[in-house]
């Protein structure tokens, strides 16, 4: 028992590791729409149900619902994706928005946000309508929309962790969000992301990129193999045939049923098979589409893979992945590869060659939407942090399974892993932007709890590293930091009609990423007095090379028996000087194929875009 505890905290440990860990999604994203509804009658005019509606949900599908799940773990996610400017499109980004995502997804007018809508009556999934085309390809403006959208990104995400590089995470699900053009940037960038993760239906598509960890299904990893063009085995017996469609599911594992092979007979109708009927021939007609398993069970044809059924039932699709993950890691250039079997769990290999099987607890299928998603962002945070391999797959599969508990897309909140660890979630699971009223309750729990508090305001219009830098300076002042923002309005009274660049939601939400800070609040007034009365903090903190004595809040601070403190700033780091250098740069002549934009300009214009 003592050793099952010690194992919990040694993976709570991690868990808390990757807390505001750097993570970029790019990829397919798409709205789930669940429909609840009743029925309890036939329609006159056909055999179908009457359906009353009785409840609607929307959700983050796809690369959104990942970045979703990177963000409910504790990470640092942002979004970057073509996103229709449709009303589909409006309810995705308000998805993001209650998870904390940072929405830097691209707008594309005339392009449709993919939606899968279900209709469910008693928990039944009744049909799914589907809509997004993967043939609407984006035009050229979109797809250099979409490289300027991730090279920001990117450089946003580097600025907000102090200059270190983020985690990226690919998520092509084949509906057109990452074309070639993407791909091939992405392929050449791949230097500037620390860890690489890929979830992609068809993983030929990304070679050259070398990630760290591909998660494929085991219809994608199939295909992957067949595609290689593997030397097929001598075939013998009856044989097991595997039918999945030629695209597979964009949302969820592959659809297989089992059916004769090729020219073949079924397993049950083996008896009755006689010499003059040809036996399997193991490559797939034209139009079948099939993926036929043969022989001892490890060979790979043009399309597939097959078992012997009478080899034994003993082999199955865990054993038969476990064979081929040599393979799988050669043919993908990935150190991990995580093969995913549905509720069957996982078969995970890493370089030291030894496979590791996880297990899952099979449930309704309308239960596991999404279940790869908090799959894929839980093994990418914890390989991101460091964690030893066994540790990553012991998490990742965790975190899919807490999530199938009801119907609806599958979210792991890092509270719930924790639980299912048996660990406290403590004060610190509490969002990080909050309300005065809510303020005023966090406050006095730190107090209880003998903690010092610090506090300090600002516009925080364009995020700089002299900002990052004063934030975890302060921080280090005492055990809780709370940041008090302007709002718009307050800003504009501050700084001039043109201010703030970026409105409180973006400014807000950026602060609130940052690992120094503990918690965010927004106030109206052109003054922070009334707050600081409220929190009566134990350090006030104001960035300036001005003594304390200027500072205008001091005298109250002192009255409510706290410190004052300043900091300087980085120095040539300032809001104004960035707005004036990107003011000048707008004014600039386009430039020369030639030139190069520094890094630090990138990053400029990403924080003030």
């Amino acid at each position: 028992m003592a050793g099952a505890a010690a194992e919990q905290r040694r993976l709570a440990t991690v868990v808390e590791s990757w807390l505001g860990r750097p993570v970029l999604i790019v990829g397919d994203a798409m709205l789930d729409e669940w429909r609840f509804a009743d029925s309890d009658r036939l329609c006159r005019e056909a055999p179908a149900p009457v359906l009353t509606l009785r409840r609607r949900i929307s959700a983050a599908g796809g690369a959104a619902n990942t970045a979703v799940n990177v963000a409910a773990l504790g990470g640092r996610a942002v979004l970057v994706a073509p996103v229709g400017a449709d009303v589909a499109g409006d309810e995705l980004h308000d998805c993001l928005d209650r998870a904390g995502v940072w929405d830097r997804t691209v707008d594309q007018p005339g392009r449709p946000t993919p939606v899968k809508r279900r209709m469910l009556a008693g928990n039944q999934i009744l049909l799914r309508e589907d809509s997004g085309d993967p043939d609407d390809a984006l035009d050229p403006e979109g797809v250099s929309r979409l490289l300027t959208a991730l090279a920001c990104a990117t450089e946003e995400l580097r600025a907000a962790a102090g200059g270190e590089a983020p985690t990226l995470v690919v998520c092509d699900y084949g509906l057109g969000a990452l074309p070639a053009p993407v791909r091939a940037w992405l392929v050449e960038q791949r230097e500037r992301y620390a860890t690489v993760a890929l979830d992609a239906h068809d993983l030929a598509d990304w070679r050259g990129l070398a990630p760290t960890v591909v998660t494929p299904s085991f219809a994608e990893a199939t295909r992957l193999l067949a595609r290689a063009g593997a030397t097929t085995r001598p075939t013998g017996g009856t044989e097991l045939h595997l039918k999945h469609p030629d695209i597979d599911p964009a949302d969820g594992p592959s659809e297989m049923t089992v059916g004769a092979a090729p020219g073949g007979v079924r397993a049950d109708d083996a008896a009755e098979r006689t010499t003059d009927r040809p036996g399997p021939v193991g490559e797939p007609i034209r139009g079948e589409g099939r993926v036929a398993l043969t022989g001892d069970g490890l060979s790979v044809t043009g399309t597939g893979v097959t078992v012997n059924t009478r080899a034994g039932e003993g082999v199955d699709r865990a054993v038969l992945a476990e064979s081929r993950l040599a393979e799988l890691r050669a043919h993908t250039g990935a150190d991990v590869v995580a093969v995913t079997l549905d509720t069957e769990g996982a078969v995970v290999g890493g370089a030291d060659g030894a496979p590791r099987r996880s297990h899952s607890t099979p449930v309704p299928a309308s239960h596991a939407v999404g279940a790869g998603d908090a799959y894929l962002a839980a093994m990418t945070l914890a390989l991101a942090a460091d964690a030893p391999l066994p540790t990553a797959a012991q998490l990742a599969q965790l975190a899919a399974t807490i999530t199938v508990s009801d119907t609806g897309t599958c979210v792991c909140r890092r509270e719930d892993l924790l639980t299912a660890l048996d660990q406290p979630t403590g004060t610190t699971d509490r969002s990080a932007l909050v309300g005065t009223d809510e303020l005023d309750a966090i406050v006095a729990e730190y107090r209880e709890a003998g903690r010092s508090v610090v506090f300090t305001n600002g516009c925080f219009d364009v995020l700089h590293r002299g900002h990052v830098r004063y934030l975890e300076q302060a921080r280090a002042l005492g055990d809780l930091l709370i940041v008090a923002v302007n709002s718009d309005g307050s800003v504009r009274r501050l700084k001039g009609p043109d201010r703030p660049v970026n409105p409180v939601e973006d400014r807000g939400a950026l602060l609130a990423a940052l690992a120094c800070v503990d918690h965010v609040v927004v106030f109206e007034e052109d003054s922070p007095a009334a707050l600081i009365e409220a929190v009566r903090p134990d350090v006030y903190v104001k960035g300036g090379d001005y003594p304390p004595e200027l500072v205008p809040e001091a005298p109250l601070v002192r009255r409510l028996g706290g410190q004052v403190r300043t900091l300087g700033y980085v120095p040539d780091r300032s809001t104004s000087a960035i707005i004036e250098r990107i003011r000048t740069h707008s004014q600039d002549p386009a430039p020369r194929a030639t030139d190069r934009v520094p890094d630090e300009s990138l990053s400029t214009r990403t924080q003030a875009s």
